[in-house]
């Protein structure tokens, strides 16, 4: 298994079609899943930055790193990283990768709102 730029990135669960069905997630509560692929230097970046979030959230990574995975599809991911926010398996909130730039910590304070109820 390769990796997504630490240690604690590498440790998050990793997510693969299963855990999704109709652009749901099959979970229940408030989940934060970062859209990864190994290959990726930006993920490799974020990556980090995103399993921060593991110590007040529910994190998980949806591994996009086979580029023949159903979850490109799926949730029409055209740069990774790509975060989606999961309430009771309905997505929320989402933030896009932007091409040549990824995401950044700026986006990491969206997520964390997103993951406030209310």
């Amino acid at each position: 298994m390769g990796s997504f730029g630490s240690a604690e990135a590498d440790r998050l669960e990793r997510l693969d079609a299963r855990a999704f069905e109709g652009g749901k997630l099959r979970r229940s509560g408030t989940w934060a899943v970062v859209f990864l692929a190994e290959w990726c230097p930006f993920c490799r970046e974020f990556g980090p930055l995103f399993a921060s979030l593991a110590n007040e959230a529910k994190v998980a990574v949806g591994d996009l790193t086979d580029m023949e995975s159903p979850l490109w599809e799926e949730f029409a991911v055209e740069v990774v990283p790509t975060v989606v926010v999961f309430r009771d398996g309905t997505a929320i909130f989402r933030r896009d990768g932007v091409l040549g730039e990824g995401l950044g910590a700026r986006d990491l304070v969206a997520v964390r709102a997103a993951l406030v109820p209310g």
